[in-house]
């Protein structure tokens, strides 16, 4: 095994000792989040919720994908979301073109970028609104939770509802 690793798994090992334990799975808030993987957004925390409030989907860009499109029909019916947040962010690298992405992927790596998919949208807002559409408009969402399109500003900490 490697140890590559070790520090996380020290870190664990503290954490494991007084780690939320015993949740059902629930979202005890009735949230699920769709959101970017950026590391500058802290779902939970911006949203005054705590560990198992809400579940959480994190993706390039914060676009509904295939799996958080599970995620979501699962997080429904399964796990009483009732309230299902799409977020969007500033300064997002995602928000740009698959070319331009490829481009960068193939400069940073040294390596043909050509066969990756990236799905990013320089129209940040249109691919929003399109996310929030076939969310609330999925039949096995529809009538089941309400789904709200938001954008976050990386720089001021703030949240706002754009559909």
């Amino acid at each position: 095994m490697s140890s590559d690793f070790e520090d996380l798994l020290a870190v664990n090992r503290r954490y494991a000792t007084s780690a939320p334990k015993n949740f059902d799975g629930i979202a005890h808030a009735g949230i699920a989040v769709v959101t970017c993987m950026d590391s500058r957004l802290q779902p939970l925390e911006m949203l005054g919720l705590f560990v198992g409030e809400a579940k959480i989907l994190r993706t390039p860009g914060g676009h509904v994908t295939p799996d958080a499109l599970v995620g979501c029909v699962l997080g429904v019916n399964l796990l009483q979301v009732n309230r299902i947040l799409v977020i969007s962010h500033s300064r997002c690298a995602m928000a740009t073109s698959d070319d331009e992405i490829r481009a960068r992927m193939a400069e940073a790596s040294g390596r043909d970028a050509a066969s990756l998919i990236p799905d990013a949208d320089p129209d940040q807002g249109g691919r929003l609104r399109a996310d929030v559409e076939a969310l609330a408009n999925h039949p096995l969402i529809s009538g089941q939770a309400v789904v709200g399109g938001f954008h976050y500003d990386v720089d001021t900490g703030l949240l706002a509802q754009v559909c």
